[in-house]
């Protein structure tokens, strides 16, 4: 259905806790065993603690449990040359599991449910891994899946 470091646009994404649906992006960081997806749904709403910078790329302060990539609005990320309107973050302790069956039963018909963004530039994509992969504040489960 997708692939890694793929940036999919739902119109709406239905949340795992039931937080009313809305549209949304996501990036799909890995597929594990064709049956599950890892991903982050990037926001533009800012966590960062006040003293942290607001530069492109992985912002990680283990010492206060806080892990981020931001992407710099109007900065190609997408080899399409896509970029976010807004500066947009992904943080570490959000990255999630999803199936792919349900994702495919609820979000079947790509161009009404779902669209395709654009795929990560390697290196933006590599790098978006690697700063999950390193924090301290990211779930071992994840860690080890990615």
């Amino acid at each position: 259905m997708f692939q890694e470091g793929e940036i999919i646009y739902f119109t709406p994404f239905y949340f795992k806790n039931g937080n009313t649906a809305k549209e949304k992006y996501f990036i799909v960081l890995k597929l594990v065993d064709g049956d599950t997806i890892l991903a982050s749904l990037p926001t533009s709403i800012n966590k960062a603690p006040s003293f942290i910078g607001s530069t492109h790329g992985c912002i990680n302060h283990d010492d206060r449990c806080f892990n981020c990539y931001l992407f710099e609005p109007g900065r190609p990320i997408c080899t399409n040359g896509f970029s976010f309107h807004l500066p947009t973050h992904i943080y570490g302790n959000e990255v999630e599991d999803y199936q792919i069956t349900t994702l495919s039963s609820v979000y079947g018909i790509e161009g009404i449910d779902f669209f395709r963004v654009g795929i990560l530039i390697p290196s933006e994509y590599a790098d978006l891994v690697n700063c999950i992969k390193n924090s301290g504040s990211v779930r071992n489960k994840i860690k080890r899946r990615l």
